[in-house]
């Protein structure tokens, strides 16, 4: 029998931060409201989402919802760790206030994610050379996140420097135990690697993941044209589990034999005019229910 897991979703399906024109106008509210109505426990935080504990707390309180983690954008590359440990201080101290487990940390500088007019061609690269030196840093980082009490997890993630299974690899091989992984099964698949692979490879290592599903013939025409990040996602590049190509049941059962426990969170940024998110976080909702009690596992509200 698999351990417990929690199901948590990621507001971004209600309101995009880097594309404000996809649900711009949807309240924090209605997030909040529709997360747990489509049967979610936990949240994770996004654009809409105020930073002050006890602002926050009550609202996560008035629909049964816990803090599940969050996303940081991450300038290690071009900064000291005491800097970047001042500008991640506050966001710590909110998050460990209100038991987020784990923030949710990737490298964004030279990030191409946020920008629509550029090739995911042309993202930054870390050659293999300087992964050693950058691996210091973030495990620098990471031991002092945890010494605070909220573990980083690592996003790999289209358009960045740690976009690929290779450079998951790298950065994993020049990092120390506490720079935890966040498994993203829509990017990992994105970008061409191996979902099982990396799952068992670093499974010690995964502490946070995310469920995204693909449209194939999306992907491949992402791929062909070379589109930007953000072009692919307004093209529907992105869906929930159960509505693309990804083998959430086969998922399940790996990490089942990795024996994670924890978090596991529908992250599937689309239109939310042409994927409303109640109905589409349902639907997500229901597929991994399916898939995590088939594997043997528990899940906790």
């Amino acid at each position: 029998m698999a351990g417990p897991v929690r199901f948590g979703v990621a507001p971004i399906a209600w309101s995009n931060s880097d594309l404000p024109q996809l649900g711009g106008e949807t309240t924090l509210e209605t997030c909040l409201k529709e997360s747990r109505k489509a049967g979610f426990s936990g949240t994770e935080t996004g654009v809409k989402f105020p930073m002050d504990a006890k602002v926050l707390k009550p609202q996560l309180e008035k629909h049964k919802l816990k803090l599940v983690s969050g996303w940081f954008s991450g300038e290690l590359l071009k900064r000291s760790v005491k800097a970047e440990q001042d500008r991640i201080l506050a966001q710590m101290e909110t998050f460990r206030a209100l038991g987020a487990p784990v923030l949710v940390y990737a490298e964004t500088t030279g990030t191409v994610q946020n920008r629509i007019e550029a090739p995911l061609s042309t993202r930054p690269r870390l050659a293999d050379s300087d992964f050693a030196a950058y691996g210091k840093k973030l495990t620098e980082l990471a031991e002092w996140m945890a010494d605070f009490g909220v573990a980083m997890t690592y996003h790999h993630h289209m358009g960045t420097v740690i976009e690929s299974q290779r450079e998951i690899d790298l950065l994993m091989a020049h990092t120390g135990a506490a720079v935890g992984l966040l498994l993203d099964t829509g990017h990992l698949r994105f970008a061409g690697g191996d979902i099982a692979e990396t799952t068992r490879k670093h499974g010690r290592r995964i502490n946070h993941v995310h469920c995204k599903d693909l449209r194939w013939e999306v992907v491949k025409a992402a791929r062909q044209k070379d589109q930007s990040f953000l072009a692919a996602i307004l093209d529907g590049v992105f869906t929930v589990p159960g509505d693309g190509f990804i083998d959430y049941h086969a998922f399940a059962r790996l990490l089942a034999e990795i024996g994670y426990e924890g978090w596991v969170v529908v992250e599937a940024e689309q239109d939310p005019q042409k994927a409303p998110p109640l109905e589409y976080s349902r639907i997500g909702h229901r597929h991994l229910t399916s898939a995590f009690e088939a594997a043997g596992y528990r899940i906790v509200d």
